[in-house]
């Protein structure tokens, strides 16, 4: 018999195996001093575009009120146990009102995490006998509730209807012959590696050809997209069309929790049903007055939203007018793709922080083919102007050097060394 930790010791995984030269620096980062557009990296300026921080209310005066008086009137503790038992408030019942209200659903649950929470949602909604039908860049909380799913699961090309029609006639023929069981298709607002927009509209339009029932992650649309903020279902005119709508509170709204909304009958089932939260401790109260805040300004402050595009549309325009390939993106998420090996995007994501100030994420084989390179550039409403000019002027410099080969020659320095 193997020793389970010998097994998990002799191979740390795909990511795992770079830990002892990438901790602290390409993984496990420390930004460090106040939330923003420009903060301190291994004690050098950087502006930052890795926080999911799109309205600027990470760090806003209001907002950090709010938490403080969070906090001093109940503290971290409170309310002590699960919702169920003994940890409801008529806060959190207020914040579930209004976010029901806001995104034009019945009732909406509150959840601790997104990540926990939507694992827990697809364990709750299907059976051994449903379908679900997803697309296949849906992010990792879905597929690993997907991995927890006893019944079958087909996957469809993303963003290709007719792909999903010909899942959706696989798993209308697999009911039929089974004769028991659903059918649910999940999808995303907006997918968050490429920026892109799921096709909601045409996905609802297939509700009179098909019978499902549609779950929307819209982790990155909430508080972005539409006239009001309320997503991607309201950008898109279908937000009716969408049975159940969930977000994060860890994006637009720059904090911790999550939820799911549609109609009463639905919720309630939820609420009585999903173990990550009845066996789970209740979102303490700081948080829920913070988010209570937070919501009020995402609905009151436009001009939050309006500056995020502003930048968002600006970054994008500068880089595709410097001849940068941004993809299919029709959102703020702004990918960069560029052709090169680990060792040439180690190399030039050194530069750019040590050198040039810039502070993003890069995406890099395994999760994507060998040869390519992602840069996934988030913009916020608390970027400036200054912070655009000089993160083109070092993408443009970088890239000439990428191109010239220069980058092929670095060697890529133990960072375990430098900590």
């Amino acid at each position: 018999m193997a020793d389970i930790f010998e097994r998990l010791v002799k191979n740390y995984g795909p990511i795992g195996q770079h830990r002892e030269r990438a901790h602290g620096y390409f993984a496990f980062p420390k930004l460090e001093g106040e939330i923003g557009s420009r903060m301190k990296f291994r004690g050098k300026d950087v502006v930052v575009w890795s926080l999911n921080n799109y309205l600027g209310l990470a760090n806003h005066p209001e907002v950090r009120k709010a938490d403080a008086e969070g906090a001093e009137g109940y503290g971290l503790a409170y309310p002590m146990g699960a919702r169920m038992m003994s940890g409801n408030s008529n806060y959190h019942e207020q914040l579930e009102e209004e976010l029901a209200q806001f995104v034009s659903k019945e009732d909406a649950a509150l959840l601790n995490y997104g990540y926990q929470g939507m694992v827990s949602i697809i364990d709750v909604l299907c059976g051994r006998h449903d379908v679900v039908v997803y697309d296949a860049e849906c992010h990792a909380c879905i597929i690993d509730g997907l991995r927890l799913h006893a019944g079958h699961r087909y996957v469809f090309k993303h963003n290709d209807i007719e792909d999903f029609e010909k899942q959706m006639q696989r798993a209308t023929a697999l009911i039929e012959k089974q004769k028991a069981g659903g059918i649910l298709v999940i999808t995303e607002g907006v997918f968050g590696m490429a920026g892109d927009q799921g096709k909601l509209k045409e996905i609802v339009a297939l509700k009179d050809k098909f019978d499902f029932r549609l779950l929307v992650d819209d982790a990155h649309g909430f508080g972005t997209l539409g006239k009001t903020g309320a997503g991607a279902g309201e950008a898109q005119g279908v937000q009716d069309g969408i049975d159940l709508y969930f977000s994060t509170f860890a994006k637009s709204m720059a904090s911790i929790g999550a939820f799911i909304a549609g109609d009463r009958t639905i919720i309630d089932y939820i609420r009585y049903n999903i173990r990550s939260q009845i066996f789970a401790k209740s979102l303490p109260m700081a948080f829920v007055i913070g988010n209570l805040k937070r919501l009020e300004m995402l609905r009151s402050m436009p001009e939050l939203r309006e500056k995020l595009w502003y930048n968002a549309l600006k970054l994008q325009a500068g880089l595709k007018k410097r001849g940068f390939d941004i993809g299919n993106t029709d959102t703020m998420v702004t990918p960069v793709y560029m052709k090169g090996g680990v060792e040439e995007a180690t190399a030039m994501v050194m530069d750019l922080r040590e050198n040039y100030g810039i502070f993003c994420s890069i995406v890099v084989y395994p999760v994507i083919p060998k040869g390519h390179i992602i840069y996934r550039l988030i913009p916020t409403a608390a970027h400036t102007d200054a912070d655009i000019e000089q993160t083109l002027t070092a993408f443009s410099e970088t890239k000439q050097k990428l191109d010239a080969g220069a980058y092929k020659v670095e060697a890529i320095p133990d960072m375990a060394e430098a900590r």
